[in-house]
């Protein structure tokens, strides 16, 4: 892989981070899922859960670095359904 690439891909991923009001760095799964390749949620849940685990083994507590959130998505007709995501801190 190249240098470039790994730049890009960083840079992608950074700026795709966001803060909450008490400046606590996360990412939203859905749109990680996208940046990693993942076309289905669903398998992308296998590798949040595989995570999960490891966060615990680690000796970290899962909520701490995994919150799980349900928000509105805008459907192409105008309406809106309501999805789950999971906020993810940089360990998670």
């Amino acid at each position: 892989m190249s240098n470039d690439l790994i730049h890009m891909m960083t840079e992608t991923f950074e700026g795709h981070a966001q803060e909450t009001e008490n400046c606590i760095e996360y990412w939203l799964a859905r749109d990680l899922q996208h940046l990693l390749g993942y076309a289905e949620w669903r398998n992308f849940l296998n590798v949040v859960t595989k995570a999960k685990t490891a966060c615990e083994v680690s000796g970290h507590v899962i909520r701490d670095h995994f919150v799980d959130i349900n928000k509105m998505l805008e459907l192409g007709s105008g309406s809106r359904r309501e999805i789950s995501d999971i906020i993810l801190t940089r360990y998670a």
